[in-house]
């Protein structure tokens, strides 16, 4: 069964394929546009090392555009990593206003790549948050069932 707003995904998904953001590329998605994975790589930045490609799984939700998607990085094999960011869990959960509470249906899946692009690449801070020992431990698998504690806004 299709997404009650398949063209909207499908307009997305020509979007990034014709226009494709630097440094951001689609390395795989679902026939029906639900779920997709992103790598992302970080250029002229030292804390990121050149030629490395982070690995963003995006699962569309059932209410999407009116949900935000289930956003988090994912490691598939022991070439990945997750990207060190002290708003990015060791676990990729992404501590992120956008995936939460400002999220609207104007958002889009080029919305959330351009932001987490964003933070990695003005990124200066080599650290995960400062409760990521305790926050994996109890973090559920979806990221959209956390609630996260905003540290530092100037990240």
């Amino acid at each position: 069964m299709s997404h009650p707003y398949h063209r909207r995904l499908l307009k997305e998904h020509k979007s990034l394929c014709e226009d494709p953001i630097p440094g951001v590329q689609l390395l795989s998605n679902e026939e029906d546009l639900k779920q997709f994975l992103f790598g992302i790589s970080v250029a002229d930045n030292d804390l990121y090392p050149s030629g490395d490609l982070y690995k963003l799984s995006i699962i569309v939700t059932k209410d999407y555009p009116v949900d935000s998607p289930s956003v988090k990085f994912v490691v598939q094999d022991q070439n990945d990593a997750i990207p060190i960011h002290p708003h990015i869990y060791s676990n990729g959960h992404i501590c992120l206003n956008l995936l939460g509470e400002d999220w609207t249906p104007a958002c889009s899946i080029e919305s959330i790549l351009l932001s987490i692009h964003s933070m990695l690449v003005h990124n200066t801070n080599n650290s995960r948050p400062p409760d990521d020992e305790r926050y994996i431990k109890n973090a559920p698998i979806d990221p959209k069932r956390s609630r996260f504690v905003f540290h530092d806004d100037n990240v």
